[in-house]
């Protein structure tokens, strides 16, 4: 089957966060927007059908979750990742960031520390500081334009830490960490009692030539590593807010199931589910076709860099759909940065400055979109440069 990843589809009036939300974000409802994490593709027809035929029973109720949803995402690591986890080690919660915030508040004490590796998704501090743990900050160290982690200062950071929030592939940054370095991570875990709660929302999401290892799975299953994933960034479903953890010590998984009940946490969406499902079973055609267009664009996007905005270095992305560009070269503060994408070159990026101080003077850019939408955003940045530069004379 072919799908047609050129196609414009509006979204315009749909209550679409990165569509209707363009004029409070950015102060103008015309910018072209390459910010919020969903792409501008049609889910797999499989997802579209499954949601259609639920549609057509008229009654939405109170749903469980059934026994072909956990067949579902147990089919889908072990296809597609080569792990085998167990029924009972998954807990089903809507969204990864809520999941991320019952795990901290469920296996650490307020007062205690949690370690994150920013420039990171940002979420990371505020799942930290507002849950009144001690956030603590495992810099990633750049080495030769890409990034990697400082395992000095980690084990450093580990020893006064309860947990670590890992994000695998690394959003913003684009890296796909390697066996290696996971190991390493492991064994400062281990010597540490460190709990490690890893984000794997995007281990779908990987360009050619790099491999995605699921960390849990190169793990003793008696280690305290909770595995977060989700169908919602690989088919295009956020908004359907449906995600997974994968909890194999019995312990922790019974805290963070009481967690979540005592926010009430339990009650499925009958939308949700089916989509879900429908992803995971019948997806993998669609993601292998998405990955090659998503390639492309990348490279693209890299090829006009290097010629006509040199200015402004791509980072070598090596997973997700979110590109992470290096704007220092312009000489801009963060301020003047985020107003000059917005008002001289019409485009919504996401500030690196959001991502933590590491990431000023960096901006992030969704690719999931169109390519000739993306070329006609990289056309507007030369047109605006080439302006501002004529206007310094």
């Amino acid at each position: 089957m072919s799908y047609d990843f050129d196609r414009e589809i509006g979204r315009d009036g749909t209550f679409s966060t990165k569509y209707d939300g363009r004029e409070i974000t950015f102060n103008r409802p015309d910018i072209i927007p390459l910010w919020v994490a969903d792409m501008d593709f049609a889910a797999p027809p499989a997802v579209t059908e499954a949601l259609v035929k639920r549609a057509t029973h008229p009654v939405y109720g109170y749903t469980q979750f059934p026994d072909s949803l956990y067949e579902s995402l147990i089919y889908w690591l072990k296809s597609r990742h080569g792990w085998q986890i167990a029924r009972e080690w998954i807990v089903f919660c809507p969204g990864v960031v809520p999941s991320l915030s019952a795990s901290v508040l469920a296996l650490s004490k307020p007062g205690e520390a949690v370690i994150v590796q920013p420039p990171v998704y940002y979420p990371f501090f505020s799942v930290v500081k507002r849950t009144g743990r001690k956030l603590l900050n495992n810099v990633l160290q750049q080495e030769q334009g890409s990034y990697g982690m400082d395992f000095a200062d980690l084990a450093r950071q580990a020893a006064s830490a309860r947990m670590l929030l890992f994000c695998s592939p690394h959003n913003p940054v684009g890296r796909v960490w390697s066996r290696s370095e996971l190991e390493k991570l492991l064994d400062i875990t281990r010597q540490y009692n460190l709990i490690v709660v890893s984000d794997e929302i995007h281990a779908d999401l990987i360009y050619p030539g790099n491999k995605h290892h699921i960390l849990a799975d190169l793990a003793d299953s008696s280690e305290a590593i909770i595995t977060a994933v989700a169908p919602s960034k690989t088919f295009n479903i956020p908004g359907l807010n449906l995600s997974a953890l994968i909890i194999p010590d019995p312990q922790h998984r019974a805290a963070i199931r009481d967690q979540l009940e005592m926010i009430h946490i339990s009650a499925a969406n009958p939308f949700s589910i089916v989509a879900f499902e429908a992803a995971y079973r019948a997806g993998g055609e669609w993601l292998d076709a998405l990955m090659a267009y998503l390639e492309s664009s990348r490279e693209m996007v890299q090829h006009y860099l290097a010629e006509y905005l040199p200015q402004i270095r791509l980072i070598p992305s090596q997973g997700t759909y979110l590109l992470w560009l290096d704007c220092r070269e312009l000489g801009m503060t963060d301020d003047e940065l985020k107003q000059f994408f917005i008002f001289e070159a019409g485009i919504g990026l996401n500030a690196g400055i959001s991502y933590g101080r590491e990431g000023s003077g960096f901006m992030r850019m969704n690719i999931g979109a169109p390519r000739h939408r993306i070329r006609q955003a990289l056309n507007s940045i030369r047109s605006a440069l080439e302006r501002t530069k004529n206007n310094s004379f």
